[in-house]
């Protein structure tokens, strides 16, 4: 008995010397799990809250929004946890989603279904859009958009419109109504480049619960850098193309007698052409001193308040003396030339006169300096450093 108990013992001692641990088992791991908002199913989803799709316990591998057939721009965040929509969702309509989530470990989530957004009781949008789509314009050629409902949050319409130009462009939008919203760039386009305007409107909402219908998008191209230089005190008007001159052209100008008949000095843009255009004299009559109604030939206008460069007899003044009613008289065959040679959104830049152009007199945007015009825009505002914040 004594030998059985010394054995037990030194078994005992063997297994404390070899030291045996406890085996512990793994927890399971915990897969990640995937939050979208609206939800999924969802039949009325608020469309102007975009959508977002979130990852807890793991990060986002894939995801996949379609409508319509048509990939959803959206981006993820730098820890690739959150997806958000680049914009707002279109009303009535119907979201395909697809999000993969997967953790450190063990096995990824997948949610797959359907969004449908409420439509739209009321809705609002462009009606025109200025240059036209396709259109080939010049230099210093604006961009403007009139919608058909003034639109009472300025700020969320013009985060919503992107302008896109193959040549990098500081530019900013200014508020001339709250039907009007016009987009400068700070320097003249750079010729030869095509410029993609999209107005993100669908989904977007104004107060009173109006929505932006659809999304609105239109290309056009800068072409060659085509520049008039006119001196109303000599005469002279040098059209430059690319930047060696193209024509050298006598002129004249107003006869400056009165305000009206004294042509504007500044940065003007060509707005529009026809041969040949109806000038009747403002505020007369016919009988009256100074009434004049006449068909004018190969006539380009510069502003609103009836400035054209246009085709003029009158050689004999041309070159010498300013006696027109505020236009800018050429040669028929040299007014022809110009005529068949502008683009709209050429600048002309006239000076020698007392007459400035205003800004909001035709195109005459380039007449406020840049930092007059930033503020007319309703994003508008200030960083640490009081410069300006651009748009995004």
């Amino acid at each position: 008995m004594r030998r059985a108990g010394a054995r037990a013992m030194m078994c005992v001692a063997f297994l404390l010397i070899c030291g045996c641990s406890p085996v512990t088992a793994e927890a399971p791991a915990t897969a990640p799990v995937v939050h979208i908002s609206p939800a999924l199913d969802s039949k009325r989803a608020r469309p102007d809250r975009g959508l977002l799709i979130s990852a807890s316990g793991g990060t986002l591998s894939n995801v996949q929004v379609y409508e319509g057939g048509e990939p959803v721009p959206g981006r993820l965040d730098g820890s690739r946890t959150t997806w958000r929509s680049d914009w707002t969702l279109k009303p009535a309509a119907e979201y395909t989603v697809t999000a993969t989530a997967a953790g450190p470990r063990g096995p990824a989530t997948v949610a797959v279904g359907r969004i449908h957004t409420r439509p739209a009781e009321r809705t609002f949008g462009i009606v025109a859009t200025t240059p036209l789509p396709g259109e080939i314009v010049g230099t210093g050629m604006p961009i403007i958009i009139d919608f058909d409902t003034p639109v009472t949050d300025k700020a969320a319409v013009e985060r919503a419109l992107e302008v896109k130009s193959e040549q990098p462009v500081e530019g900013a939008w200014r508020w001339t109504s709250d039907t009007q919203v016009i987009y400068r760039t700070r320097r003249f386009w750079d010729p030869r480049q095509r410029v993609t305007v999209t107005a993100h409107l669908a989904g977007l909402r104004l107060p009173g619960g109006v929505y932006g219908a659809t999304d609105s998008t239109f290309a056009f191209t800068v072409a060659r850098e085509q520049a008039s230089v006119i001196d109303t005190r000599t005469h002279q008007m040098v059209v430059e193309r690319d930047g060696a001159p193209a024509q050298h052209m006598a002129i004249s100008a107003g006869v400056a007698t009165t305000p009206e008949y004294t042509t504007t000095s500044g940065v003007h843009l060509t707005m529009d052409k026809d041969s040949p255009v109806r000038m009747v004299s403002p505020g007369r009559r016919k009988g009256e001193p100074g009434f004049y109604d006449l068909m004018i030939d190969h006539a380009v206008r510069i502003s609103n308040s009836g400035e054209y460069v246009h085709a003029k007899d009158n050689v004999w003044a041309q070159g010498r003396e300013n006696v027109s009613h505020g236009c800018i008289n050429a040669r028929p065959d040299q007014a022809a030339w110009f005529y068949a040679t502008s683009l709209r959104g050429d600048p002309v830049t006239i000076t020698g006169t007392d007459r400035e152009l205003e800004w909001n007199n035709g195109w005459g945007f380039w007449q406020l300096p840049w930092e007059k015009w930033i503020q007319g825009s309703a994003l508008h505002a200030t960083d640490d450093a009081g410069g300006w914040v651009p748009q995004h």
